[in-house]
């Protein structure tokens, strides 16, 4: 008996998140779904997000019976959030920026939003900006590539450091680039990276993500709903399209995920 959660991302950065869940609710059960057929959701328009996303979030939520569903995602979040939980019967926890404490925490007052365009586009960064970093120098850098690298890192292909560096580049070339002292993760993906991001950055800088409060905000939702009195099946990993290889079943496994299924694996 317990809680099961619902993780759901376009690809694998919702395991960035994940691991945070794990560290503050081991005995949680979970589902993952990855939405790779339909990744990079970064280029995607916000109408053809809007129409994919709630039906697809409320068929998983009928075939895993999660208590809360945690979109781990910030594109599919300040775009389709409202919607995805007008089609559910559970709690939907959005990921989105972590500018608030990006701005509590600079020093210089100029920090950076590394997200993927269909996030840095959004009206919901804006506003975050405007509310809580009006005292900021704030840059926006849209990138789809790192996307595609923390993709390759976590199926075993490694990361080719010289798209990394040409994509982070125009943060810090530009006018204001070395007063940058901290830098918004604005893709679950990306921390996946951030090893890799401060190998080769030169410049002291602080990384945030927002996979800690999200722990603490599931925890804190889940705290409120009534235990599940059915015994919950083992952790599995459901992958919409075709790459379900045996490198990704080992980093699924590594976080915990005993079964991984591949849907429309001739997609």
């Amino acid at each position: 008996m317990g809680h099961r959660a619902l993780i759901f991302d376009s690809g694998m950065g919702g395991l960035s998140v994940t691991r945070h869940i794990r560290d503050h609710m081991p005995w949680l059960s979970m589902t993952y779904a990855a939405d790779d057929m339909f990744r990079p959701y970064g280029t995607k328009s916000a109408a053809a997000l809007r129409a994919r996303l709630p039906g697809l979030l409320a068929t998983l939520a009928i075939a895993t019976r999660p208590n809360i569903i945690v979109l781990a995602c910030n594109t599919a979040s300040v775009t389709a959030l409202d919607d995805i939980r007008a089609a559910v019967n559970v709690p939907v926890v959005g990921v989105v920026p972590a500018v608030k404490p990006a701005a509590l925490t600079s020093r210089t007052r100029t920090l950076a939003v590394l997200g993927t365009p269909g996030t840095v586009k959004r009206k919901y960064v804006d506003d975050l900006i405007e509310n809580f970093a009006g005292d900021c120098r704030v840059l926006l850098l849209g990138s789809t590539a790192l996307v595609a690298l923390a993709e390759d890192k976590m199926s075993g292909r490694g990361v080719d450091m010289e798209i990394l560096r040409r994509e982070v580049a125009p943060l810090f070339e530009g006018r204001f680039g070395a007063d940058i002292d901290t830098v918004v993760l604005a893709c679950t993906h990306f921390p996946l990276l951030v090893d890799e991001l401060k190998s080769i950055s030169r410049q002291t800088i602080n990384w945030i993500d927002s996979g800690e409060a999200i722990a603490r905000r599931v925890k804190s939702l889940l705290s409120k709903i009534p235990e599940n009195r059915r015994r919950e099946p083992p952790d599995c990993a459901l992958l919409i399209g075709p790459d379900a290889g045996p490198a990704r079943r080992q980093v699924f496994a590594q976080y915990g995920f005993e079964h991984v299924v591949g849907l429309f694996p001739d997609v």
